[in-house]
Order: C-alpha cells, then structure tokens, then sequence
C-alpha cells in the first residue's frame, strides 16, 4: 500500500496524530496505519489504499498543513520504526506521566506491573478517588522516583530476558533515517517548484509573442 508524508506544523506531530486516528474512525476510510516516526519533525506517514483517502484523513484537522506529491517508499522510514530490546525501568511506586491514550499528560503513581502482559496498573494524582488504570508499559514514562526505590534499583539484578520490552529505536539510527527522509521531501519539493517556475516562463515567453505579433 502507498505510503503518504502529512505535512504538519513542527512539534505538533502528536496533535495530528491524534485527530487524524480519530478522523479515520469516524469516516471509515481506507486508512491501514498512522506512522508518526521517532527523531522525524513537521511529519507523520499516512499508508492507504489510495491518495484520496489520504488527503481525507486530515480534513479540517488543526496543523495538519497537505500531503507530499509522491508517497514515500517504506525502505525509506523503514530505520526509524526499527525496534531494539532495552531494560524496563519502571518500579512500583514511581510516579508517571501517561504519554498517549484518553489519560494523556496525566501524572500518575505506579501500583502494579505486570511483565508478562507488558502493563502496569497506576493510580490518577489528580482523582479524588483512586481508581487503578491498566495501561501499557510503553504508554508511560517515569518522572519521579523517591531514594529508597532508586537504591533498590540499582542494587537488583539484570532483568530476566522475559522482562526485557521492546520500546524504543537506537538514537543514531532514528537520526540518519529522519536526515535521509528529510532530504529527500525537500528535493520533492524542490523538483514541484522547478516545475512551477519552468511553467510561468514558458506562459511569459507565450505571452510575450501574443504580444510582438499584434504590435506588428
């Protein structure tokens, strides 16, 4: 399936990664996946079954600013959603910020987690009544931990390989791919202006001989 580039305002990728999932819900577009790539600013890859799905996705969506002419090949991204195994670090009693979901940008404390399901269960600061949240592991990030629980920390063992998640890509890599991917939107820009600009010139030179004709 075609993969199309979503221009978006920088830095708020998220924003349009969010209305344009909700759009493809409502709509019931031919939408297979919403790919917003690690390291990647003032872009997310929409692939769909053609461009005027695409192009309806991000209707009337804030900072979502038009897809690219051409759709994008995957080898071209395909680094920046490689994912490689690091340690999980989050311990109960941590406090989190909830980075994706409806409890988005909440803070919240960890009561549980379960490795085997990669979740953990955490509790709302802000609620006046607890109530425990199963979300997952890569849903969270933790903000705060006190002394006690960093020492225990650093005093276990390794984590079992059953305990390693997969969360994140090698910096490196997201750096290289987003600077490959970059340069080559910018010459798909700069061929779409070129093509522009040799077009107003050749109408000024047709306009220019309408015009020594009748003087003659």
């Amino acid at each position: 399936m075609p993969i199309f580039a979503l221009r978006t305002t920088s830095n708020r990728e998220d924003q349009v990664f969010d209305f344009v999932k909700t759009n493809i819900d409502k709509k019931g577009l031919a939408v297979f996946s919403v790919i917003r790539a690690h390291g990647l600013r003032g872009y997310i890859f929409v692939e769909a079954a053609n461009r005027e799905d695409a192009e309806e996705c991000y209707q009337k969506v804030p900072y979502a600013r038009g897809i690219l002419p051409n759709p994008i090949d995957y080898k071209e991204i395909e680094h920046m959603l490689e994912q490689v195994k690091v340690q999980v670090n989050i311990m109960q009693g941590d406090i989190v910020e909830i980075i994706s979901g409806p409890f988005k940008r909440e803070q919240a404390k960890v009561a549980r987690i379960d490795y085997a399901k990669d979740e953990v269960v955490v509790e709302l600061l802000e609620a006046a009544v607890p109530i425990p949240i199963t979300v997952k592991m890569d849903s969270v990030k933790v903000i705060r931990r006190d002394e006690s629980a960093a020492q225990q920390l650093m005093n276990r063992e390794s984590v079992p390989e059953e305990h390693v998640e997969v969360r994140d890509v090698n910096k490196q890599v997201m750096e290289e791919a987003a600077a490959s991917v970059t340069e080559k939107i910018e010459d798909t820009k700069a061929d779409e202006k070129e093509k522009k600009k040799k077009k107003i010139q050749d109408d000024v030179d047709i306009n220019m001989d309408d015009d020594f004709e009748i003087n003659l």
